[in-house]
């Protein structure tokens, strides 16, 4: 950057995104891990991106790297790492571009950072502390009136303070965009039109099984309207809970994706409400089942595995009024404690049915990013139905080693 004044400030407030961001100082180039978590918390608060390789090449130009080289970034890219510094509202390029295309964020944020550097403190003779002899028994009473006031104010901060960072509840007492946001939900691969409809019922949110997966066929959709959040936790409990949700087509589901990115490639899991219509040919009656599916190849090279297939009821005639009774209350659960995995459900007339176990086990997978889906798969025929999510919850877990 050939302006000093820009470099300074540039500098400046690239140490402070890392700082916001990442949750520490920047003190060695970020690796590409970090950098793909610096982008996707810029974008999660500001809607507006700046790539994770940009962002990198930032760091080593930053800290005067050998592999550094002159960087020049935009003045759009600048105003979003202002943006995101300076708490601005959410928006995205096209709403910039026709209501702040001159770029206010970044130009404060300069501003205030020139003032900040030509303010200089007045020169003063430092006045020589004043020594106060204390008693013997006040010196000694002293400190401990300190520790007891400090303890107190402690104790008095933990009753004030909000839940841990990684538990969140979520109701969905609203589920307009803006509020979803502030909240940490992030929607991906939008459909508009279906996404509008997902406030049909309030106090819910209401998914509909559109086409799409998340495994890798050159065929396939993503997943539409996935609605993801940030796991800050080592060891947790995830749930979600629906009403009236009775998949009646083959593939229908819904669910709960765990994955190391947020692009929900690589290294994934997956627990679904599902239905199944398919026996390779043999007659077998339609079936409800509880589904866990795995890809722990981070490369996501290789077929994912099913590692659990619970058949909750089987379907003697399409409709069936008994079974969309037993599913008018559903859960899933998933347990997380270091690298073991309990995977439970419930289903019934009553939301007080208790949870069952559907399946245990070892998994080479650290979520990063929880995500609640509606699926129809790659179905032939389209079928859309609705899912309606009453709750989804994260709880912090003590991990095994005492954490």
């Amino acid at each position: 950057m050939p302006n000093e004044r820009n470099e300074a400030a540039f500098i400046s407030l690239f140490k402070e995104t890392c700082r916001r961001g990442l949750g520490h100082s920047l003190t060695t180039p970020l690796s590409e891990a970090e950098s793909k978590v610096l982008s996707a918390a810029i974008f999660e608060q500001t809607g507006l991106v700046v790539g994770g390789k940009s962002l990198k090449n930032y760091s080593l130009y930053v800290l005067k790297s050998a592999e550094g080289k002159q960087e020049n970034p935009s003045v759009a890219t600048l105003d979003t790492l202002a943006r995101f510094i300076l708490g601005a509202p959410y928006s995205d390029e096209a709403q910039r571009k026709s209501n702040e295309g001159h770029y206010p964020y970044w130009f404060r944020y300069r501003s205030q950072h020139a003032a900040d550097a030509s303010a200089t403190p007045e020169l003063s003779v430092p006045t020589p502390p004043t020594v106060v002899r204390l008693p013997a028994l006040k010196r000694f009473i002293l400190p401990v009136v300190v520790v007891l006031l400090i303890g107190l104010g402690l104790w008095w901060g933990r009753r004030l303070l909000p839940a841990a960072p990684g538990d969140f509840a979520e109701p969905f007492t609203s589920a307009a965009p803006d509020s979803l946001r502030a909240r940490g939900w992030t929607v991906q691969h939008l459909d508009t039109a279906w996404w509008r409809k997902s406030a049909a019922r309030p106090g819910y949110l209401t998914l509909y099984t559109l086409p799409g997966d998340n495994w890798p066929a050159a065929a396939t959709a993503p997943l539409k309207n996935l609605l993801v959040h940030r796991v800050a936790a080592g060891c947790f409990s995830a749930e979600i809970h629906f009403r009236n949700f009775f998949p009646a087509h083959n593939w229908q589901q819904a669910g709960l994706l765990l994955s190391e990115n947020e692009t929900f490639t690589g290294k994934v899991i997956r627990v679904s409400l599902a239905y199944n219509n398919y026996f390779g040919g043999y007659a077998r009656p339609p079936e409800i089942l509880i589904q866990g599916i795995s890809s722990t190849e981070a490369a996501g090279g290789s077929k994912p595995e099913e590692f659990a297939h619970i058949t909750l009821f089987t379907l003697r005639q399409p409709g069936d009024s008994l079974v969309a009774s037993n599913l008018r209350q559903s859960a899933l659960k998933i347990e997380k404690r270091g690298r073991h995995f309990r995977f439970l459900y419930t289903a019934g007339a009553l939301e007080s049915f208790a949870f069952k176990e559907a399946a245990r086990g070892d998994f080479a997978l650290e979520p990063r990013y929880v995500a609640v889906f509606a699926t129809q798969g790659a179905a032939p025929s389209s079928h859309i139905s609705p899912v309606q999510v009453d709750f989804v919850s994260l709880t912090k877990l003590p991990c095994e080693d005492g954490e």
